[in-house]
């Protein structure tokens, strides 16, 4: 497709130019983004729509500054029969305000709360809603050295650990997209998933070597993840200047960014696309070149592994010439298992679901719909009546059981 290479040029182009305003989030005049950055994401998104929002703060074992948003229903009467908590755990170039998009009725946050949840909004490193790190700048190379595999054994971990501390309750974890990577490698972990309730994936990734998005495999096959790395460059900030315009220019005429968002995650039946220009406000959030060479390594590879160093820094790190992986089949049975999944998801594509479901040891209760794309399951209009009903149940049905033990 002609739109696709052309797409794949700018992306390189803006790579080539993403580190211009590293950690710059008020200096942006563009369409883009919030023509100003002031107090956190319950300030932002939450409160305005008139629900209680607390911010909180934790650090992770690796030094960095983690942001979580607390939130409450509107209802006074609900708010005074607090549920179990919740903690909902975001996609690549996403953060915590994925979750609150669309109006009260249709966005995931929003829903849980008014249904009476405790919800807790997580924010891994160096998104906007994050704070940094205890010694390193953003400007330094050093703090954008981690992968999803860091995500989900400090940030993840360390989320759950500060909940659980906070709440004395084991608690529910929702994810979509690399939130349920980060998922399930933690929960192969004894001393993260005894924290953990029960837990609901939105497009679950465990594999990717059957990705059927032709833009993705277009950059992989291209090594655009090791030419960057090569370059030293460090971070991927979609909101530097350079990065700003070359995404108004995508988005205002030359290619519809409904277009652009399908050619990457696969055709979405449901999700409106006239608020794209506010959904572009607060995303994409950065994310690591390291990151990506990691996700790029899974679909190349066809494993869910830790990250890659090749052989001989393999052996100096892990002992062995090839990365340890992760081994869902450990994850154990007693943790109930939601998962939601589409036909048209280019990225969660269905054979690597079914991957992921016969390596598992449990039988996780399953909504498979034909026509969702992968951001359907977080921006779907219809989201509330397709998915999130569904899961709900599915949590309730989690707490009523254990509630007769």
């Amino acid at each position: 497709m002609d739109h696709t290479r052309a797409l794949a040029a700018l992306i390189m182009f803006l790579l080539f130019y993403a580190t211009d305003s590293v950690g710059d989030f008020t200096a942006l005049p563009q369409l883009r983004r919030k023509s100003q950055v002031t107090g956190g994401l319950c300030a932002h998104l939450i409160e305005s729509a008139g629900f209680p929002c607390t911010e909180h703060r934790t650090k992770t074992k690796d030094g960095y500054l983690l942001g979580l948003q607390r939130v409450s229903s509107r209802s006074t009467i609900v708010r005074g029969e607090m549920g179990l908590p919740v903690l909902l755990i975001h996609g690549l170039f996403m953060a915590g305000d994925a979750w609150f998009m669309n109006s009260a009725s249709q966005s995931l946050g929003f829903i849980l709360a008014d249904q009476g949840f405790d919800v807790w909004v997580g924010n891994v490193r160096g998104t906007r809603w994050s704070h940094g790190h205890v010694s390193l700048s953003v400007k330094n190379k050093e703090f954008w050295d981690w992968s999803w595999e860091e995500l989900a054994l400090y940030d993840l971990a360390e989320m759950i650990r500060y909940v659980n501390s906070i709440t004395k309750e084991k608690i529910f974890v929702i994810g979509h997209s690399q939130g349920t990577i980060m998922s399930l490698a933690a929960f192969t972990k004894p001393d993260i998933v005894e924290m953990v309730k029960a837990a609901a994936l939105l497009c679950p990734i465990s594999y990717l070597d059957h990705i059927t998005s032709d833009f993705v495999l277009r950059l992989v096959k291209m090594h655009l993840d090791e030419i960057i790395l090569a370059l030293g460059i460090h971070q991927l900030n979609f909101k530097s200047n350079m990065g700003t315009q070359i995404m108004d220019m995508m988005c205002d005429g030359h290619i519809h960014c409904d277009i652009w968002l399908s050619a990457i995650t696969g055709k979405n039946c449901c999700f409106n696309d006239s608020r794209i220009d506010f959904y572009l406000e607060y995303e994409p959030h950065p994310s690591s070149s390291k990151n990506l060479h990691h996700l790029f390594q899974m679909i190349r590879k066809g494993s869910f592994a830790m990250y890659d160093y090749g052989m001989w820094r393999n052996l100096m790190r892990y002992n062995q010439p090839k990365p340890p992986v992760f081994d869902i089949s450990q994850i154990p049975t007693s943790l109930p298992l939601w998962m939601g999944y589409g036909g048209n998801d280019a990225l969660a594509d269905v054979i690597d679901v079914q991957h992921t479901l016969k390596e598992l040891k449990s039988k996780p209760d399953l909504l498979y719909i034909e026509e969702y794309g992968h951001i359907d399951f977080l921006l779907s209009i219809r989201a509330k009546t397709d998915i999130y009903d569904n899961m709900i149940r599915f949590f309730n049905s989690v707490q009523k059981v254990s509630s007769f033990k």
